[in-house]
């Protein structure tokens, strides 16, 4: 059995993934389509998007050119990201219980006025999926319970419509409104992890593709855990690298982001497609 886990990252991770898929097709198209029809696939934020557009049938040269084109439904949105970050960062201070740490990140989601009303969000996230219904494949989609920091993973089997699932999993925090799902207010998945690469358990093969670099050895990485719990898997995880970085710019959920992104995730594929293929097979 096979998985796929696609991260957060924003509108240019969106570009960037897809970008990611469409150089392993160059090099290796059996082994993308392989990829894309992979039996599990976990999405978060940016990745809960890029999951839906592989599912949809659409071939991923579409999806591509899609990324590359200056007109766009997505809001433009001016932030300041890292100082959102410090906002997040300064809440958590000194919280030594990570559910802790998470609803008070939730907290200010709650409290934070949004740059869209909810209805102009979920126009703009109906914009970008090329179906309305759930596939009839194991996707997962990942959002945080605002009220307390728990993950939760919705699937077709959910009963939760697959718009609503998409904008909870993409709703960051202080930036677009969380979503109310069954009287339960729902913000990203990225609260909790960038990739949420655990819940692919029960995949024997995995490809996670993360729109960060990796930091060094010593250092933390939520990652590490996640794949830890998905032992005796072979797993391969494709990064982001610096000129991927460079592209995502300042400010990740921009628009205007997606065509310079897009470019650097198909050079990181066709790099990275031989490595993927040898754990792949």
């Amino acid at each position: 059995m096979t998985a796929l886990v696609l991260s957060g990252g924003g509108i240019a991770g969106i570009a960037w993934e897809i970008g990611v898929l469409l150089g392993i097709q160059d090099v290796a198209h059996d082994l993308a389509a392989d990829i894309c029809a992979s039996d599990i696939i976990v999405g978060t934020s940016a990745g809960a998007t890029v999951a839906v557009k592989i599912t949809s049938g659409l071939e991923l040269q579409e999806l591509y050119e899609e990324q590359c084109r200056p007109s766009t439904t997505e809001i433009e949105v001016d932030i300041d990201l890292e100082a959102l970050t410090r906002t997040f960062s300064e809440a958590a201070a000194g919280v030594t219980d990570v559910r802790e740490a998470r609803r008070r990140v939730c907290e200010i989601a709650l409290a934070s006025a949004t740059k869209a009303t909810p209805e102009e969000r979920f126009r703009a996230i109906q914009s970008r999926l090329p179906i309305s219904t759930w596939p009839q494949r194991d996707l997962r989609i990942t959002a945080v319970d605002a009220g307390n920091g728990e993950l939760t993973v919705f699937t077709r089997h959910s009963g939760v419509p697959l718009l609503e699932a998409v904008a909870a999993s993409s709703a960051v925090p202080a930036v677009w409104p969380p979503v109310s799902i069954n009287g339960i207010h729902y913000v990203d998945g990225g609260v909790v992890s960038l990739t949420n690469a655990d819940r692919a358990a029960g995949a024997d093969r995995v490809l996670i593709i993360r729109t960060s670099m990796p930091p060094p050895p010593t250092a933390p990485d939520p990652l590490r855990g996640e794949t830890s719990l998905l032992s005796p898997s072979k797993i391969a995880v494709i990064s982001a690298d610096f000129a991927s970085l460079a592209a995502f710019g300042t400010n990740p959920l921009s628009p205007r982001s997606r065509m310079a992104s897009a470019p650097e995730g198909r050079r990181v594929g066709r790099a990275a497609a031989a490595a993927v293929l040898e754990a792949w097979r």
